[in-house]
């Protein structure tokens, strides 16, 4: 598993950063809610949004496709913009460097590329699931579409904003650097489930069922999706061992 020190990293640096990290995290917040409001069938569930696609076919038309198109264009902008910013942080607190203004106007760059990386990814998921559409496995295909795609694209963000990358580049850094740390990825994962698991556990308890799926939605925009986007970059930058505290 992963060495406690980066873990004790990513947690010093989001404390470290935190007010800065909770005004980029609202891009989180607008990312997701787009397609809750968004006019075709959605639900809320443990912190995120699900698109209901059965439904969709049903009445997909001109209009409920221009709205999707526009929807998931806008929320995977929010996402990069928010992504991005994380691993400014990460990458200028690593390095003991001061964010200028100079930095913050190259944020367009990297954002561009990661949201190219995010399209992509999307497209690829979405296609699993429009041509096994109507198919018993569709729902299983679609999954482990989305498995086979994720180590080549896990760390791609990261690798954009710190090493500079070109997408392709970082694609192949993501798939690299996601198997020779394989360790990693499952620290990442199993806290994953465990913060969304035990949150999502406390806000039912407090706020009921229906409330607690949009108190949920929010508090998970802005504090566990950055703080797992923020550990994403902290074990990338791992591969570095002459960067310590």
């Amino acid at each position: 598993m992963a060495n406690p020190p980066v873990l004790n990293y990513a947690i010093e640096t989001y404390r470290a950063n935190l007010k800065l990290i909770l005004l980029f995290s609202i891009s989180f917040v607008i990312a997701f809610l787009i397609p809750a409001f968004a006019s075709f069938p959605t639900y809320v569930d443990a912190g995120s949004i699900f698109l209901r696609t059965a439904s969709v076919f049903l009445n997909l038309n001109i209009f409920n496709t221009a709205i999707i198109f526009a929807a998931v264009f806008f929320s995977l902008l929010f996402l990069s913009f928010a992504i991005v910013a994380i691993n400014v942080i990460v990458k200028h607190s690593r390095t003991h460097t001061r964010i200028t203004r100079e930095v913050m106007s190259g944020i367009e760059k990297y954002t561009a590329k990661v949201f190219a990386v995010l399209l992509m990814t999307t497209v690829i998921v979405v296609l699993a699931n429009v041509l096994t559409y109507g198919s018993a496995y569709s729902a299983l295909i679609t999954a482990i579409v989305g498995l086979v795609i994720t180590p080549f694209v896990f760390y791609a963000p990261a690798s954009i904003v710190i090493d500079e990358r070109r997408i392709g580049q970082a694609i192949d850094s993501s798939l690299s650097f996601f198997f020779k740390r394989f360790d990693y990825f499952l620290m990442w994962l199993v806290l994953a489930i465990v913060l969304i698991t035990v949150f999502d556990f406390i806000f039912i308890l407090v706020g009921g069922t229906v409330a607690s799926r949009y108190m949920m939605l929010v508090f998970n925009s802005l504090f566990i999706i950055p703080f797992l986007v923020l550990l994403q970059s902290e074990l990338y930058m791992s591969r570095f061992k002459l960067l310590k505290r």
